[in-house]
């Protein structure tokens, strides 16, 4: 990747090598081992250039440029050596874009511009999905005291992506996996014996990792506390339920709301007193938004 493309990257919070291995799987799917474009290799001069607009086809948040950028320069390495593709961005990760509106501007070798088109839309398209649907629960979120947080529910190779994405519009990520936080849920309570036998059991074994619980009645919120833990996930518990949870608990712990969440609820969520509010729909539920490649016309 040119020092560009990694410095674009590295702008927005992504790491260059991660959005590589990422770029190069997707390209795989659509270029196959002998990585061709059969069509455009048939109608297209390799010495043509052109220019062409990535442009929104309907309103919403732009979130990864900079990885639609790695798609068109990956391309463009591969298959016209000697030749550079240009990527000149005109909004920015975050902005608000109405249909109509060009985001970014590609210049170069038509054959690249057209091989990349659908790799990289599909991966702007599906980041900036997840950012307008995170901008929608941030503006409703927005005053008070919760914030969104992402989950683990995300498309299977895309985490990254999509946990920028959540950032991008508006919102803040969780764990990035099994890895940096432990999370003790229903399951890991069952087969420890309890929540204070699962808590000091990853306390012991983990001493520096964060560790969550998941609780789903004031019962068990006050024996976690008890045991050491300074966050609660409150899992599908009601608005009222919330509010017992908080005057219990005070600020002896962080207080995270999930389940049952929509944007019709959220208001009634929020005013609970709760830190958080998580929802896996942000990732595993958002729409894409339309973005299209338009070849601007040639004099």
């Amino acid at each position: 990747m040119s020092p560009s493309g990694v410095a674009a990257l590295r702008a927005v919070g992504l790491d260059p090598v991660i959005v590589e291995k990422i770029v190069r799987e997707a390209l795989a799917e659509d270029l196959g081992p002998d990585r061709i474009d059969v069509t455009s290799v048939a109608t297209i001069p390799a010495e043509q250039t052109d220019t062409a607009e990535l442009v929104a086809r309907a309103d919403g948040v732009v979130a990864g440029l900079a990885v639609a950028g790695a798609v068109f320069e990956t391309v463009g390495r591969w298959t016209a050596a000697g030749h550079t593709v240009e990527v000149t961005p005109l909004v920015a990760d975050g902005d608000r874009v109405v249909r109509g509106d060009a985001l970014a501007r590609v210049t170069g070798p038509t054959r690249v511009l057209l091989t990349a088109e659908r790799t990289a839309l599909n991966l702007l398209s599906r980041m900036s999905g997840v950012a307008t649907h995170t901008r929608a629960w941030a503006d409703a979120l927005a005053g008070g005291k919760a914030t969104v947080l992402d989950t683990r529910k995300t498309t299977p190779g895309l985490r990254v992506l999509e946990k920028y994405a959540v950032r991008a519009g508006g919102g803040t990520n969780k764990r990035m996996g099994l890895f940096d936080v432990a999370m003790i849920k229903d399951n890991h309570k069952l087969a420890a014996g309890g929540i204070a036998a699962a808590y000091r059991r990853v306390r012991s074994a983990f001493p520096d990792v964060p560790v969550q619980v998941e609780i789903t009645t004031l019962a068990e919120a006050v024996e976690a506390v008890e045991a050491g833990a300074d966050f609660l996930l409150c899992d599908n518990m009601t608005p009222d339920a919330l509010r017992a949870v908080v005057a219990e608990v005070g600020d002896r712990a962080e207080l995270e709301a999930t389940g049952r969440l929509t944007l019709d609820t959220v208001a009634g969520y929020a005013t609970t007193g709760v830190d958080y509010l998580s929802v896996g729909a942000l990732t595993h539920s958002s729409p894409i938004l339309d973005i299209a490649l338009d070849l601007r016309p040639r004099d």
